[in-house]
């Protein structure tokens, strides 16, 4: 799917969303591949939990059901656990036609994630790859957040083999969690990051989730701690050249930073949602989500023969779709913001002026 044909299918999600047609599958699917993780996160306790995993045949039977996706996110725990994510990847581009591919990684398989990345790479041409390194300090501090001693060195052996792919359809990003245990550094944090010339920077605030099992966790940061953080990240992404997807991505990265303060300003959805609409969630056990924050399920595609469209389009997802439409919830979720603002034209125009100028 090109960017011609997510703008005009953009279009049909707000009048699903406002009356319940034309019915429409989503166009940015999250797939989380296992709860399995080999850190253990002041931020995450998904390590935790445990799951039946989806086999790659499986997957092959949903995705065919889902048809193209532009946007699609493997996530975990740690996507790598998975020996066969590059099948899982093959799956989806052969069934979705992905205009991108995101994985983000805590990176400590420094012997296995650069060979596999490579696979992933190689067998979807066609498909942006973005691979997005979990940084959340700089050495010690980074070991400190995400309680695995080393863990900076094992990934920084990672990023350095990462950084020797080339290939056109590859991007290298790094990805910080600013919680209450860094968002005082967060200045200093990339600063340094910055030496290491990656193709994109963005940032996440660590948020209370069902999905995490953080709920009452106390990590996420106050306002006036994260604002002072992405409003030096809006300057440096203003004042900087970016191209091709980094410069899309940056350009949305602006706004979400304005769409997250205000969210936590005022405890309400800051433009309409469009989570259970125009994007999703699969657990690793075939639970469909509108969103990981709630996680609550609409449906298992297990149980209804993986058929996506089933679960999507059945009873229970109507009633969380209009829970959503209402505002009964509001939350900073960065994957289900980028849909929100593909879907609020005068975010996208924002967006798009900044992209082309």
């Amino acid at each position: 799917m090109n960017k011609l044909g997510v703008i005009r299918r953009s279009l049909g999600y707000k009048p699903y969303r406002s009356f319940g047609h034309p019915q429409m599958l989503p166009i940015n699917l999250t797939v989380s591949l296992t709860y399995r993780c080999n850190s253990r996160c002041k931020t995450c306790n998904v390590w935790k939990k445990s799951s039946y995993e989806l086999t790659v045949d499986e997957y092959s039977k949903i995705f065919d059901s889902i048809g193209n996706v532009y946007w699609f996110t493997f996530s975990g725990g740690e996507p790598f656990l998975r020996n066969d994510i590059t099948d899982v990847c093959k799956v989806a581009y052969e069934k979705c036609n992905p205009g991108i591919i995101n994985i983000p990684t805590n990176g400590l398989l420094f012997d296995v994630i650069p060979k596999r990345v490579t696979e992933i790479v190689e067998a979807c041409p066609k498909t942006q790859i973005v691979v997005n390194v979990s940084l959340d300090g700089v050495g010690s501090q980074h070991d400190e957040i995400r309680c695995i001693p080393g863990n900076f060195e094992k990934t920084m052996k990672t990023y350095a083999a990462l950084r020797s792919i080339k290939a056109d359809n590859f991007e290298l990003g790094i990805h910080t969690v600013i919680s209450r245990f860094n968002v005082k550094d967060i200045q200093q944090i990339h600063e340094q990051l910055r030496l290491l010339k990656s193709d994109s920077y963005i940032t996440e605030i660590a948020e209370e989730r069902v999905e995490l099992d953080t709920i009452g966790a106390g990590i996420t940061p106050s306002l006036e701690e994260y604002s002072n953080a992405v409003d030096y990240l809006s300057e440096f992404v203003k004042q900087n050249e970016w191209q091709g997807t980094s410069k899309l991505t940056q350009s949305f990265r602006i706004e979400y930073y304005k769409l997250v303060k205000q969210a936590l300003k005022e405890k309400r959805q800051p433009i309409p949602c469009y989570a259970g609409v125009a994007s999703a969630q699969i657990s690793p056990d075939g639970d469909v989500w509108t969103c990981c924050i709630r996680a609550d399920p609409v449906g298992n595609l297990r149980t209804e023969n993986y058929d996506f469209r089933k679960v999507w389009f059945s009873d229970k997802a109507k009633a969380l779709r209009a829970s959503i439409k209402t505002g009964e919830c509001w939350c900073p979720l960065a994957n289900a913001s980028y849909t929100n603002m593909l879907c609020n034209f005068k975010t996208l125009a924002k967006v798009a002026w900044r992209w082309i100028g």
